[in-house]
């Protein structure tokens, strides 16, 4: 029995792409709209946008924590093995910051204490914008080159595109900050999408039959290979979930989100592009 009930051939290329740009709208209304509330589309960690992060092992609950450091500006308290405890703290002035170091000494002794400035961290921000813009200039030369063509290229570009701007939306929506970390996940989605937008349009265009035919038969291998990888990365999820390993489960849940995502800018918005392209002749 088949799993998977989409048939790629039953429906034109306007249903298809219907669906995935509505959803783009969408997304670039939900971070436009966090941009005008907070300056930025999606929430800053303190890799970004500075702060300091205090790594201890201690038995105390996260109610004693927040309640010992009441007078700071404390954003989260993450829990690892072995009583393991991460806090983290925004910004502050250096008198309070040397107040607070004083407060984790008297308190924890072996404690570690990691300050990032909102300097170095809009330093990062502005890097990590360039590794974008620079993978995406990349991605488009290497498609266009690939495919000579400017519909199939600006098709797999903006499948792309509508991928990390939909997963951004719903890390802005799910509340979950932008560090170094899920910038990396982002970056690593640009990769899975353009495999397998590049998977769908070559068989496509550079391979003979019909182009039914063709579609089906890029389909079931491209929704094999992009759910084999959701399953890996699941398990991923629930080991660094169970482990308390925070970035790697931040890392998963982003490559999850993004992934998901991915299948159906590929196999409706890509795929619609495409179809159309090759109905109104342009793969002679």
């Amino acid at each position: 029995m088949e799993i998977v009930r989409y048939d790629i051939n039953r429906y034109s290329p306007g249903q298809m792409v219907v669906l995935p740009l509505v959803l783009l709208l969408i997304a670039g209304m939900v971070l436009a709209a966090s941009t005008f509330m907070t300056g930025t589309p999606v929430e800053l960690g303190i890799d970004f946008a500075g702060g300091t992060a205090v790594t201890v092992f201690t038995p105390d609950s996260v109610a004693e924590i927040e309640a010992y450091f009441a007078d700071y500006p404390l954003l989260s308290i993450d829990e690892s093995v072995n009583n393991g405890k991460y806090i983290k703290f925004g910004p502050m002035e250096d008198d309070q910051f040397r107040a607070l170091s004083e407060a984790v000494v008297d308190r924890y002794p072996n404690a570690g204490i990691d300050q990032i400035g909102e300097t170095f961290g809009k330093t990062l921000q502005q890097q990590a914008l360039l590794a974008l813009i620079f993978s995406f200039i990349g991605m488009s030369i290497v498609v266009f080159i690939a495919f000579r063509s400017a519909v199939p290229s600006i098709a797999v570009v903006l499948s792309a595109f509508s991928d990390i701007a939909i997963t951004a939306a719903a890390m802005s929506i799910l509340g979950m900050p932008l560090s170094l970390g899920t910038t990396a996940a982002l970056l690593m989605l640009i990769g899975y999408s353009v495999d397998s937008d590049i998977l769908l349009t070559s068989r496509v265009l550079k391979r003979k039959g019909k182009l039914a035919e063709k579609l089906g038969g890029a389909f079931r291998t491209g929704f094999i290979m992009t759910t084999t990888t959701l399953s890996a990365l699941v398990a991923m999820w629930v080991v660094a979930v169970a482990g308390q390993v925070q970035i790697i489960a931040a890392i998963a849940s982003v490559l999850i989100i993004g992934l998901v995502i991915d299948l159906m800018n590929t196999w409706l918005l890509n795929a619609g592009i495409i179809k159309w392209y090759v109905q109104k002749g342009g793969n002679r």
